[in-house]
């Protein structure tokens, strides 16, 4: 069912290995998950879960699951101890080499796997702006960002040339996974192999030049891009970069580890001659236990001084006062056991909790500003769920543990109320001592705040 243009042109790149590439569509496709070490310490994770894991090789974070296996149906899901990702996906985060403190642009974020893997490296420190054009891929993308609990981040909905107008030599490191051709995935998505073509592949490329030009102007001297795609052209994989150096003379690509039988790239498949394309990596879907993808790490010339704090050509958002969230901080002294450092900002009745020093947000789409603390209402506060998922037990008043697979636990995620004793007033629900969201204790009876677009028909 390949494309016969498709085919001529894989035929031609791989020669003798063709054969092989091709067997590799007969392959089962594999399946994985990655940790959230937000939430959840390595051997902790390991002994907790209910199904067998094995190490994806070139993912920290990453294991392999059995094909019957159903992850997303399980509360640790919901909780945010893992996100289902496809293998090879989780390899190229890696190669940013991201610290805690910096400043990091996932440019093409939707719908946020790369992303929360950012954040889980990133650690509640430094700042990250994830970026989605399409607004409903931007609000799943806000979502993800909810439930793995990641506190430091700022969801846009912004093309490349606004956000480069914002930031000009703002961000430390910036991932492009590129919009692409899909052919990497046609093992995966049938709809990726409906809409291929030549024209496809060549519109995918004008639009990954036009995206690198702007961010070549939103990283520091000294910085990082790390650029991948899943898909096999080289137009849009070596033949971009070569196209990319060209113009852009103050880059270079760099040399970094393969692992797990991923191969170099090749500077032959290059229409447009540059010097360092063997440098960039490939996975081959018939050589290693994940679908195609491309990657290639640039540096820019110059030095990334530490420590330095950069500033957003808009200066940095204003917080509000005090007085204008007390009912936060009520919520907060009757209900918890911490107490939160951060700045404030509010959009309409929502209050959020800003990152270290925020950008200014004048004139961009922001769909999330930071962490979302809840809403005020009139004379009370109502915490989010977003809250929830960022809290740990220790840091709240009251609890209420549920056991996974367990009927209550069902229930509470479907949205159903349950008799509960105990001190009235809000609670952490928590499953095996995972926060889940939250519960309201009155006469007896816990009310269900699980909000409804999450609620699950079992």
């Amino acid at each position: 069912m390949l494309p016969i243009e498709f085919q001529k042109r894989m035929q031609e790149m791989l020669q003798e290995e063709y054969d092989s590439f091709l067997s590799g569509f007969e392959k089962p496709r594999f399946h994985a998950l990655r940790r959230n070490p937000l939430k959840i310490g390595k051997t902790e994770f390991e002994d907790l879960m209910p199904f067998a894991l094995t190490p994806v090789p070139w993912a920290t974070t990453g294991y392999y699951y059995e094909n019957d296996i159903q992850p997303g149906k399980h509360e640790y899901h919901e909780a945010g101890l893992y996100y289902i990702q496809e293998p090879s996906a989780m390899s190229v985060v890696e190669y940013l080499e991201i610290k805690p403190g910096e400043y990091i642009l996932d440019l093409c974020a939707a719908p946020g796997g790369k992303t929360t893997q950012i954040a889980g490296f990133l650690q509640g420190d430094g700042l990250l702006i994830c970026n989605e054009i399409h607004p409903q891929r931007a609000k799943i993308l806000s979502e993800n960002i909810e439930r793995m609990g990641v506190k430091n981040a700022l969801v846009t909905n912004e093309t490349p040339q606004r956000l480069s107008a914002a930031f000009p030599g703002y961000f430390d490191k910036i991932l492009v996974d590129a919009p692409c051709s899909g052919e990497g995935m046609f093992r995966k998505n049938e709809e990726a192999l409906d809409e291929w073509s030549p024209e496809n592949v060549q519109m995918c490329a004008d639009r990954q030049d036009e995206i690198l030009e702007e961010v070549a102007k939103m990283l520091r001297p000294g910085g990082r891009i790390c650029y991948s795609t899943c898909t096999f052209a080289p137009a849009e994989n070596e033949e971009c970069m070569a196209r990319f150096l060209q113009k852009y003379p103050q880059f270079h690509l760099i040399e970094v580890e393969k692992k797990g039988n991923m191969s170099a790239g090749e500077p032959k498949y290059s229409k447009v001659e540059a010097e360092g394309l063997e440098k960039t990596i490939r996975l081959w879907p018939h050589k290693l236990d994940g679908e195609g993808h491309f990657i290639a790490v640039l540096e820019k010339d110059g030095i990334l001084e530490e420590e330095h704090k950069p500033l957003p050509k808009n200066g940095f958002e204003k917080a509000i006062n005090e007085k204008e969230y007390r009912e936060y901080r009520d919520f907060e002294n009757e209900f918890l056991k911490i107490h939160m450092e951060q700045e404030c900002m509010m959009f309409g009745e929502q209050l959020y909790a800003m990152p270290a020093n925020m950008p200014a947000l004048k004139g961009l789409k922001v769909l999330r500003p930071g962490l979302h603390l809840g809403t005020m209402k009139k004379k009370r506060f109502e915490p989010s769920h977003a809250l929830a998922l960022a809290l740990k037990p220790k840091e709240v008043r009251y609890t209420w543990d549920l056991k996974s697979g367990s009927l209550e636990s069902k229930q509470y995620l479907s949205g159903q109320t349950f008799a509960a004793n105990g001190e009235k007033g809000w609670y952490l629900i928590t499953v095996d001592g995972y926060s889940l969201g939250w519960g309201k204790l009155a006469g007896g009876i816990m009310k269900n705040h699980y909000p409804k677009g999450l609620r699950k028909n079992w």
